[in-house]
C-alpha cells in the first residue's frame, strides 16, 4: 500500500476568470494564485465579487470563462481536503454531534471512526458539553462554532470563510475568531471575507482588495491599512466607497 502524503492542494491557481450572472461581469479577467501559508484576508466594497470569489475558488461556481486548478487533484473517493464556511450556517436538525458525522459521512470517512473524530472536533471548538444538544438551539456563536468544527473535522488543507462573525456579538466573534486561529495552528491556510477593519487586522497577514471584479491591489496586512497603494483601496479605507 502507498503510505506517502498526498501531493498538496495549494497553490490554487486562477487564470483570467471571470464570472457573468444576470448580464453583470461580477468576476472581470482575474488572475491569482494563493499560496499555503499565509493568512488570506480579502476586504473590498459591496458588489466588488468577494463571496462569489470564494465559491468559484472552492468550486461551488464555475467561471464563465478561465480556468481554476489546484496543483494536484483531491483523490477520487478520498475525504475532501478543502472546506467552506458561510455567514450563515446550515444545520441539519441533529444533535451537535450528528452535524458534525454527517458531514465526515458525505465525505467518505469510516463509520467506524466518524463519532470519535466528530467529538474531537466540538472539543477542539469548545462545544463538547453541547454535544447531543440540537444544533438549531444553539446560541449563533455556537453554531458558527460548529459549524467550524464540522470542516474541521474533515482535516482540510484550506478553508474558505465567507463574513463568519458579521451577525455576531463581540464576544462571539472573540472565540470564533480564536478557533480560527487555531485552526491555523494546526496547519489550516485560510482565505477569509471580512467586512470588519478590525478582523481584517487581526487575522491576516496579505490583504486581497478587491474592486469592480478585479485585484486591485494585494499587499502585507501592515502596508495595506498605513500606505495602501492604489487610489481605489485608499478611498475605501476612507469610507468613501459603500461596505
Amino acid at each position: 500500500m502507498d503510505m506517502r502524503s498526498p501531493m498538496s492542494l495549494l497553490p490554487l491557481r486562477l487564470d483570467h476568470v471571470t464570472f457573468t450572472a444576470g448580464g453583470r461581469r461580477i468576476i472581470d479577467d482575474l488572475s491569482l494564485a494563493i499560496d499555503a501559508g499565509p493568512r488570506t484576508v480579502i476586504v473590498g466594497p459591496n458588489g466588488a465579487g468577494k463571496s462569489v470569489l470564494l465559491r468559484l475558488c472552492h468550486g461551488l461556481l464555475a467561471p464563465s470563462s478561465g480556468s481554476i486548478a489546484w496543483n494536484s487533484a483531491e483523490p477520487a473517493g478520498a475525504p475532501r481536503r478543502q472546506a467552506m464556511v458561510f455567514q450563515r450556517p446550515v444545520l441539519l436538525r441533529r444533535s451537535a454531534l450528528a452535524n458534525v458525522a454527517h458531514a465526515l459521512g458525505i465525505a467518505g470517512v469510516p463509520a467506524r471512526i466518524r463519532s470519535q473524530r466528530a467529538r474531537e472536533a466540538l472539543s477542539k471548538v469548545g462545544l463538547e458539553r453541547h454535544a447531543a444538544h440540537p444544533a438549531r438551539v444553539l446560541s449563533g456563536g455556537e453554531q458558527q462554532r460548529l459549524a467550524l468544527a464540522r470542516a474541521w473535522a474533515l482535516q482540510p488543507e484550506i478553508i474558505f470563510l465567507d463574513e463568519p462573525t458579521a451577525s455576531l456579538d463581540p464576544g462571539a466573534t472573540h472565540e470564533v475568531e480564536n478557533v480560527i486561529l487555531a485552526m491555523v495552528a494546526a496547519g489550516t491556510k485560510i482565505v477569509l471575507v471580512t467586512h470588519n477593519f478590525g478582523q481584517a487586522r487581526r487575522m491576516g497577514d496579505e490583504i486581497l482588495f478587491l474592486h469592480q471584479g478585479k485585484i486591485a491591489e494585494r499587499a502585507s496586512a501592515q502596508t495595506f491599512f498605513k500606505h495602501p497603494r492604489s487610489v481605489e483601496a485608499a478611498r475605501f479605507l476612507e469610507g468613501e466607497l459603500p461596505w
